[in-house]
């Protein structure tokens, strides 16, 4: 069974709880104080400083998805963690230098490098065609959560760490909805490994 990205309305869900995120004042690098009267209203993103509301982990979830709905057709603009200069061309594959598995104390690790034009590319389907050398390069890859995992570092990785040398993927993660996925950091089911 082949593991694709989601589209659509999972990509609505995660950019409302961004917005939350940071409308409510999250992502920040320094650990706010809590206000008199929200002691306990913020939980620690394991891939960073940066605190999520647990506001965001609120939002009313979705059952994860095996297989995708087809892929969404919009502007490449849209989609945009790094945005390139205006008018340069947009990055071009390869988007991955690398992807091996490696051990860590809770298991085995897909440890994944994106590429330079990886870090900073923009389109629609830059994402799925990553995935897809992901896959090509290691074939168990496709496997019950790890495009999940590997879309969640994609969108949200290269905004918050975007010089972290690796992704880490777990197929020993749960397989968890989009909010979720956020508000564990990309982790769920466990520590960064």
């Amino acid at each position: 069974m082949s593991h694709r990205p989601p589209t659509g309305s999972t990509a609505a869900a995660l950019g409302a709880v961004l917005l939350a995120a940071i409308a409510l004042g999250g992502c920040s690098s320094e650990p706010r104080e809590p206000a008199p009267g929200d002691a306990g209203a913020t939980t620690s993103v394991s891939t960073s400083a940066a605190r999520v509301p647990t506001a965001a982990a609120r939002v009313p979830t979705a059952a994860p998805r095996e297989s995708p709905p087809p892929a969404r057709s919009s502007s490449p603009a849209t989609d945009s963690p790094v945005p390139s200069e205006r008018g340069s061309p947009p990055p071009v594959p390869p988007f991955i230098d690398a992807a091996t598995w490696g051990d860590s104390d809770y298991g085995v690790t897909l440890e994944v490098a994106p590429s330079t034009a990886g870090r900073q590319a923009w389109g629609d389907d830059d994402s799925r065609t990553a995935w897809r050398e992901v896959v090509r390069l290691v074939p168990e890859a496709d496997s019950p959560g790890m495009w999940e995992q590997f879309d969640c570092h994609w969108t949200w990785a290269r905004l918050l760490e975007p010089d972290k040398p690796t992704w880490n993927l777990e197929p020993w993660r749960p397989v968890v909805s989009p909010e979720r996925m956020l508000a564990e950091g990309c982790n769920p089911g466990g520590p960064e490994v």
